[in-house]
């Protein structure tokens, strides 16, 4: 059996990796191949094309690359019909992988779409898309996977994948000595994104952030995780003109959230990761005018952080676009360092949010459906 991946982001990487390593354990024989990164390689994925070259975010710098992802998406359905998979499996991407699963569809080979687009929020008419050409949907939430089937999607619910790999692998005093920071100390994690423009934009105002809460709360000391996507030269020259002493972490992320007192994370799944290890989190957002714009006419919910969408309110604070300032930053982060009512509040809705994702086991159940779903097709394939 064969099956293609398309992942383009290093969200999609993480859960293409476990999902590859659950598959590769249930069918030692299974190939594995196409779009991811370093963690899909590391799962034993044949990577086609590497996505450190897709840090792209907000509409302008996606028309400025329309013809790059064209070639990029021909190149794929060439691999597609050279390769003959039994299934292509796309992760998210959805600006990218709606396309790809049309020219798929073209192909002959089916289509299975896992964290779908996010239609509850905006682009409804994805919807409909994902219907008409995906053969399996794979959904992360019940009232998702509710609207999809409303549409007349093949869709299952399977749970979220999170919950199976969001725990540290070091006590936190090992962590500690790993990262080289001082357990007395309170700690702040900056996590400013995993595409170039989201690291550009929202890092040097964490660093100012971070300058003004050293000197407002005393000595602390600050982490950033680097995302697998971002260049490590280009975070050492961001840190090092702001003036700031800032660790850089690779690898252990976990680890880093669980010595951590609060961080400050880019929109994104970041905010989920931090909430399921219950650390308070401060979500920033800012892209280019443009894309903020159409985003306010586009976008039908109050609340962009997973956590808060999940509950329905605001479990952790957000900042958005010219809210994003270092004082701003500052006043949302200093109640999160000290033990009073408002970490407290913070924490219990943390863990309401854990609460009402469910059960572990997710990425073992997807597995399993994707399995069962190339096996029933080859069979219909073969009876035909």
């Amino acid at each position: 059996m064969k099956i293609m991946f398309s992942a383009g982001e290093a969200s999609g990487d993480l859960h293409g990796a476990n999902l590859a390593r659950a598959l590769k354990q249930l069918a030692p024989d299974i190939e594995l191949l196409g779009m991811g990164g370093e963690r899909m390689k590391d799962a034993g994925v044949d990577i086609v094309y590497d996505i450190a070259n897709l840090g792209v975010i907000g509409i302008g710098e996606i028309i400025r690359k329309i013809p790059f992802f064209f070639r990029l998406r021909d190149f794929l359905v060439d691999t597609m019909k050279k390769e003959q998979p039994d299934v292509l499996l796309c992760i998210d991407y959805p600006g990218f992988n709606m396309r790809l699963i049309k020219a798929a569809k073209a192909a002959g080979i089916p289509v299975i779409y896992y964290i779908l687009p996010t239609i509850w929020a905006w682009h409804k008419s994805r919807g409909k898309t994902i219907a008409k050409y995906t053969d399996l949907a794979i959904s992360l939430f019940p009232f998702e996977a509710k609207l999809y089937e409303d549409l007349g999607t093949n869709v299952l619910y399977t749970g979220h994948p999170l919950l199976d790999s969001v725990h540290p692998s070091l006590s936190r005093h090992d962590a500690f000595q790993k990262f080289g920071l001082d357990e007395e100390k309170k700690t702040v994690l900056l996590m400013p994104g995993s595409r170039v423009q989201e690291v550009k934009s929202l890092l040097p105002c964490m660093l100012e952030a971070a300058e003004k809460l050293s000197r407002d709360h005393g000595d602390m000391q600050f982490l950033v995780p680097r995302a697998t996507t971002i260049d490590r030269a280009m975070l050492d020259d961001i840190i090092e003109a702001s003036g700031v002493p800032v660790t850089v972490g690779e690898g252990n992320v976990y680890d880093m959230m669980n010595i951590s007192t609060a961080a400050i994370a880019a929109s994104g799944t970041a905010t989920l990761e931090t909430t399921l290890m219950g650390l308070p989190t401060l979500l920033v957002y800012r892209v280019n005018r443009l894309t903020y714009w159409l985003s306010k006419v586009l976008v039908h919910i109050e609340s962009i952080g997973l956590p808060n969408i999940i509950m329905g309110r605001r479990v952790i604070p957000e900042l958005w676009q010219d809210d994003v300032t270092p004082d701003n930053i500052t006043d949302a982060v200093l109640p999160m360092l000290d033990d009073g009512p408002r970490r407290t509040e913070l924490c219990e809705g943390l863990s309401a949010v854990r609460r009402t994702m469910g059960e572990s086991g997710a990425v073992m159940r997807t597995a399993k459906a994707v399995l069962t779903f190339a096996r029933e097709r080859g069979i219909h394939e073969a009876v035909q």
